[in-house]
């Protein structure tokens, strides 16, 4: 297993109150919540750094681009 670091993070209250949510709904600890967001946040940055676009689509088709700046 690899070592562990701990670090500490200041949230306000809505971003505790987001992030607590997401605990609920996922039936997941804060630290796997937070751990989950940064491996999407590398996922969307690798694809965005090497050109690729993203694009949501809901149950009609209906498609949105994520324009990231």
């Amino acid at each position: 297993m690899s070592d562990k670091r701990t670090m500490t993070l200041n949230l306000s209250d809505a971003e505790m109150r987001a992030l607590e949510a997401l605990c609920e709904q996922k039936d997941l600890s804060k630290t796997a919540v937070i751990r989950q967001a940064l491996r999407l946040y590398q996922l969307v940055d690798a694809r965005l750094a090497s050109g690729g676009k993203l694009f949501f689509e809901d149950s009609k088709k209906a498609k949105a681009e994520l324009i990231a700046l």
